[in-house]
């Protein structure tokens, strides 16, 4: 199977092909701190940058999975938007991939129980908690002291990776929760893992992959 993968949950445009003898090379934009990424300009430009890197043309692709966040609200519109449209124009399958469950794949093995935790804006974070792979508690948006007492309560040690842990370190640590330093690769949603769920992932159906929010939009239109 060739597969390319899309996520845009983050200021980062992550890109990646997942090629058939299972290497997966990656093409990524990360932005300045406090930026929001260009995600439209960017995404299909890293994505075939990469697909060239492997020698593969869009005849070859046999399926799509892309990062549907929870995240950044118009990231994802775009991540989404362009992956149905490339599904549409090329007849490819599409599965969707959490984001969270992402980012935790790519800090596992490191530690029996790992958080992902992406910085959700407003005084919040988007958090779940995987154990070997498996889903323990779903995405959630929530305050990071409300995390820092839920991964407390849990009773076994707690890696917690992300840029939302990185921001909100002092609040996880002091609940005895590990967080890697701040440049380590393992905050940083990786193809890799993308590509590798969406290749054991069920594909959806592409007008019904929508983008889990897990909150309303900053803004909204007036009543």
């Amino acid at each position: 199977m060739i597969l390319v993968g899309l996520d845009t949950a983050t200021p980062a445009t992550v890109t990646g092909v997942l090629l058939a003898d299972g290497r997966v090379l990656e093409a990524r934009d990360d932005p300045p701190e406090g930026s929001r990424g260009d995600h439209a300009a960017r995404l299909l430009v890293l994505a075939e940058r990469a697909m060239a890197e492997g020698g593969v043309a869009w005849e070859d692709v046999d399926r799509l999975a892309v990062g549907v966040g929870p995240g950044g609200f118009t990231g994802l519109r775009i991540g989404i938007a362009t992956a149905r449209a490339v599904a549409q124009a090329r007849g490819l399958a599409v599965v969707p991939v959490g984001s969270l469950a992402t980012l935790a794949a790519g800090a596992e093995p490191a530690a029996e129980l790992v958080a992902a935790v992406l910085d959700a804006r407003r005084g919040e974070v988007f958090a779940g908690v995987w154990a070997a792979g498996r889903e323990l508690i779903a995405p959630v948006a929530l305050a990071p002291d409300a995390l820092a007492a839920r991964l407390a309560g849990l009773d076994l040690p707690v890696q917690a990776v992300g840029d939302g842990a990185v921001r909100f370190r002092p609040e996880l640590e002091g609940a005895g929760v590990a967080v890697p330093a701040d440049g380590s690769a393992v905050h940083r949603i990786a193809a890799a893992p993308l590509c590798r769920l969406g290749a054991v992932g069920e594909p959806a159906e592409r007008d019904r992959l929508l983008p889990d929010y897990r909150r309303e939009p900053d803004a909204k239109p007036p009543q």
